[in-house]
């Protein structure tokens, strides 16, 4: 893979992966042939800023949980009203890196 390709993905979407993982990214995105980089670079990755100002609005009904694929912590987080507002005030905290994870796993899944 090219590098300069490898770097320009990674300062357009750099934000959207854990800053402790960016090494490792470019490590396994140099690996790649042409093809699987096509299919990364398309790939839609979840906004940590957006996931934020989800929860901030709609956190105790745990939309933000929704939005970024994860669903069963979704439901429970509208069962319990955002777990009485506790849930809901950590998950503003936790949310913007809780979607980069989401992100990384994601990535890491489709470089195999």
């Amino acid at each position: 893979m090219d590098t300069q390709k490898v770097d320009m993905f990674i300062m357009s979407k750099g934000e959207f992966f854990p800053t402790e993982n960016i090494p490792y990214i470019r490590e396994k995105m140099l690996a790649l042939d042409d093809s699987k980089f096509a299919m990364i670079s398309v790939q839609e990755f979840k906004e940590p800023k957006t996931a934020l100002i989800i929860s901030l609005f709609f956190g105790a009904w745990g939309i933000d949980r929704f939005y970024i694929g994860q669903s069963g912590l979704g439901v429970a987080k509208l069962l319990t009203c955002g777990g009485a507002g506790v849930w809901a005030l950590i998950d503003l905290f936790k949310i913007s890196q809780a979607t980069r994870e989401t992100n990384y796993q994601k990535l890491i899944a489709y470089l195999g």
